[in-house]
């Protein structure tokens, strides 16, 4: 690398606070990913493009007043970070959780905008939310901060402006309350929320999209890779919710044994592949923590989180062929790594967003183990929301068959595509340094063709 591209990286390290952390570390990774890019073609510095592109186009920051059921006022703060539209509108999903602020948001709207690049699809990269928690707030207090939340982002959204989508505590319930009171202020019926109830314009398998997605894409990396299927391999899977459990689905559909999930409190580890009907009524129906699992299986077991020491974590010490970190970012530490890598796995791919630390990365690579990174591994969801746009702007629907087989044909697509931008760029089975190439060059050069 460099003196100018290290220098770059040391500049943008400065943050200005805190909450910015993740953001300053994803803008790392990428930058020194595609070095090789900016050290081979002087254009991408002549036109400013890694100064330009890492600063959001704007942040919208709003106050977000609600009642409660017991008819007290509630004041939250919402956000919009709209940050390249160079390839199509914004699109990138809410947030609505306690630990939203405007770093993770930077973080996940930057990371947005290379994972939309490489779907090859026409959008460009977003990201919003609040800090309110929807967690034991009844249908109508979720209700009525979805309309307030509304009264003000309907300003900046549009279908062929800014379509965001749902994430961590925005689903169906959600998005239809947010696009009912869109349609109550603008009186149009357009697709500018994806993600809807299936009766009203949402698309068949996006709750099933980045969990199938990840897996789709893993099947075709280790194909690349002249490793063995997935097809009864022990995996083990973290997290308990939509990626989490969707995954865990598609790996049974495949004949892999998905052995494990977890929760922010334990993880549950089940020799003989755990019940996904059982999980689903946890989670998904009564919202109960993983302990209960083992009342309905006492064969199985489960791991308090406190039971391991700090920065190690019970799920990636389970031996295993290949792994799926579906849970949060930064979850997957270097003592988790090196934990999966004396137990042999093979392969790692990242179902949520940034799940893997830096160091915990670069012993996956130095160890040759395949390792899928999130903007390309977890694109099935935000692929999945283009295709219900498609669908909206056309006034159909496609069978559940015809989504699936869009989302298996775009995965396999990116897949390939970064497996030989990697060796375009002599990294070949870098899948990181692959897809922040391949996902920065499609929207610098867009920017480029579209001048200052």
């Amino acid at each position: 690398m460099n003196q100018n591209t290290t220098d770059k990286v040391k500049r943008f390290e400065k943050g200005d606070c805190a909450e910015n952390k993740v953001f300053y570390q994803a803008m790392e990774e990428v930058i020194y990913s595609i070095a090789p890019l900016l050290e081979s073609d002087p254009k991408y510095a002549r036109y400013a493009i890694l100064d330009r592109l890492v600063v959001p186009d704007r942040i919208i920051k709003f106050k977000v007043t609600w009642m409660d059921d017991s008819q007290n006022i509630q004041v939250n703060t919402g956000y919009r970070v709209q940050f390249n539209n160079a390839l199509g509108p914004y699109k990138g999903g809410l947030r609505f959780h306690p630990s939203v602020n405007e770093g993770i948001l930077k973080f996940l709207g930057f990371e947005q905008i290379l994972k939309n690049s490489l779907t090859g699809l026409p959008i460009g990269g977003a990201k919003g939310g609040s800090d309110f928690d929807p967690k034991g707030k009844s249908d109508f207090e979720v209700m009525k901060f979805c309309s307030s939340f509304m009264t003000e982002l309907h300003k900046y959204i549009g279908p062929r402006m800014d379509v965001p989508a749902g994430d961590i505590g925005v689903g169906a319930r959600e998005i239809g309350y947010l696009f009912g009171e869109y349609k109550k202020i603008t009186s149009t019926y357009e697709g500018v929320l994806t993600g809807k109830p299936f009766v009203f314009g949402g698309s068949l398998m996006r709750p099933e999209a980045t969990g199938y997605g990840t897996i789709y894409f893993t099947e075709k990396m280790l194909e690349i890779e002249g490793k063995e299927p997935l097809e009864g391999k022990i995996c083990t899977v973290s997290g308990a919710g939509n990626v989490a459990l969707h995954a865990i689905e598609k790996l049974q559909q495949i004949g892999a044994i998905a052995v494990s999930c977890t929760d922010s409190k334990g993880t549950i580890y089940d020799s003989r592949g755990v019940d996904l009907c059982l999980l689903k009524e946890l989670k998904l129906e009564r919202r109960a923590s993983l302990e209960e699992y083992v009342k309905s299986h006492p064969e199985a077991q489960y791991i308090p989180i406190e039971e391991y020491p700090e920065g190690a974590h019970a799920v990636w010490d389970i031996p295993c062929y290949a792994a799926f970190p579906c849970a949060t970012q930064n979850e997957l530490t270097d003592i988790d790594a090196q934990n999966l890598i004396v137990n042999g796995c093979v392969s790692v791919s990242e179902g949520a967003n940034m799940p893997s630390t830096p160091k915990a990365i670069n012993d996956f690579l130095s160890h040759k183990v395949c390792f899928a990174p999130a903007k390309a591994a977890n694109a099935g969801g935000v692929a999945v929301s283009e295709f219900e746009m498609s669908q909206n702007a056309a006034m159909a629907k496609w069978s559940f068959e015809e989504v699936d087989e869009k989302l298996k044909i775009t995965m396999q697509q990116i897949c390939t595509r970064v497996a030989l931008t990697a060796k375009d760029y002599g990294v070949e089975g870098n899948y990181v340094d692959g897809a922040n190439i391949a996902g920065f060059k499609k929207v610098a050069d867009a920017m480029i063709a579209e001048g200052i």
